[in-house]
């Protein structure tokens, strides 16, 4: 794994989301969350403005994530990377959060192409013949992160219900000697035009040309492909420096060795990992943070830049920033809770608990927003502070597929009410 690049020493960080003693994080996590504030703090936060303003992708943080070792942080230690596993990156992303929405939610996309085929495809059953083959193309793809730096996207979303696991999905991958051949769409695309591969969702055709959503593939298409495009424009509401385009794949030829699961695998991870779609939570969870430490920080006079006037004596402001921190402790115990009993087969409370943190994060980290305008005052509009894109950023986390707040509320409901096979019919 890279040395960091940073002297984290020489600059004083803002205190850690989650106190290493308190939670009872290892050193490791303490060093790898204390290197994302420092970055977070000194780049990151100073790039955001420009990153929203101009809808741009925060290529330059991807620079400093690479060089600090960040890249690679879900890589397995023997492939160079980090080794970190599921609690330890969502640690490391709520941090990130704090200081810039859009880096951390790109980062978790393209993370996810590294945890998904690292330690969650190790908590999954295989056959000794296809862990072998998946080691030798994983190493291909950890190199060029390592290494290279290559940034890896992962384009879910088609405007269906496939994303939503409910149908297959409507990319598909037509077997053809030494791989596949991809043809479809994906929208809202993030990293679009800004990755080095797309880890692309796609369906395996029957010889038949039907489709199931057993037959799902995960591969690696490479951006500067034959038949690769990027189009329409990126114009939102919230998280611009996503830059979530939409990608078309006209017949595109993948080789085989670009598979980032084995066949088959991808759909006993979405049955059985249901956790690996609470990625996105980290970084609303940070969004949450930096929300109320604005506030917080507002009201003591203690905003760099602005006059040190105090207005934390009145009595309605004080309740308003009660009620955030209470809303805050909330959803941080919830999460942290979940993130840490993340893993393969959870129970049925496991997974109910996963849906409630999901919809609790994304739900409160808008609220304390909304209360963080709403007790700052007039300020909180200027674009030249941070409230107003936390709020138009943290609005967006509710919409986003597989596990948007509505789709976690139904299965919530329902996962209470019923055990697995049962009806009222």
């Amino acid at each position: 794994m890279n040395v960091p690049a940073v002297d984290i020493e020489s600059v004083e960080l803002d205190a850690p989301m989650f106190d290493p003693v308190a939670f009872r994080l290892t050193d490791q996590q303490a060093e790898w969350c204390t290197l994302a504030r420092k970055l977070g703090k000194t780049k990151f936060a100073d790039r955001a403005f420009e990153v929203d303003r101009e809808a741009k992708f925060p290529t330059e943080n991807y620079k400093d994530l690479h060089e600090n070792g960040l890249l690679a942080l879900c890589v397995p230690e023997r492939f160079g990377g980090g080794g970190a596993g599921y609690q330890s990156y969502s640690l490391v992303a709520a941090e990130i959060g704090r200081y810039c929405g859009a880096t951390a939610l790109t980062w978790n996309m393209h993370v996810c192409s590294t945890l998904w085929s690292g330690p969650l495809a190790d908590d999954l059953e295989m056959s000794e013949e296809d862990r072998a083959a998946h080691e030798k193309r994983r190493a291909i793809h950890y190199k060029r992160i390592v290494e290279d730096g290559a940034i890896y996207a992962q384009p879910f979303s088609e405007g269906g219900a496939a994303a939503a696991g409910a149908v297959a999905f409507s990319t598909e991958a037509v077997p053809v000697e030494g791989g596949w051949i991809v043809r479809g769409k994906k929208i809202f695309a993030s990293l679009s035009g800004n990755a080095d591969y797309y880890g692309v969702l796609c369906t395996e055709t029957e010889p038949d040309g039907t489709k199931s959503r057993r037959n799902t593939l995960y591969l690696a298409v490479d951006a500067t492909a034959k038949g690769v495009s990027v189009v329409g424009d990126w114009d939102p509401l919230g998280m611009r420096g996503t830059v979530s385009r939409t990608l078309l794949f006209d017949d595109v030829f993948v080789p085989e060795t670009e598979a980032l699961m084995p066949r088959g695998l991808y759909f006993k991870a979405a049955s059985n990992w249901p956790h690996m779609f609470m990625t996105l939570s980290p970084t609303y969870m940070g969004q949450a943070q930096a929300a109320y430490d604005f506030t917080v920080a507002y009201l003591r006079g203690e905003v760099p830049g602005m006059p040190p006037v105090k207005r934390r004596m009145y009595p309605t402001k004080q309740i308003a920033v009660a009620e955030m921190r209470i809303k805050l402790e909330q959803a941080k115990a919830l999460w942290f809770q979940a993130v840490t009993e993340a893993c393969a087969n959870p129970s049925k409370d496991q997974v109910l608990r996963a849906w409630a943190t999901q919809y609790t994060v994304m739900e409160f980290a808008n609220d304390i927003a909304r209360l963080a305008i709403r007790t700052c005052g007039g300020q909180s509009m200027l674009k030249s502070l941070p409230l107003e894109r936390i709020y138009r950023d943290s609005r967006c986390g509710a919409l986003m597929l597989p596990w948007t707040a509505e789709l976690c509320v139904d299965r919530l409901g329902r996962g209470a009410l019923y055990e697995p096979g049962e009806s009222d019919e």
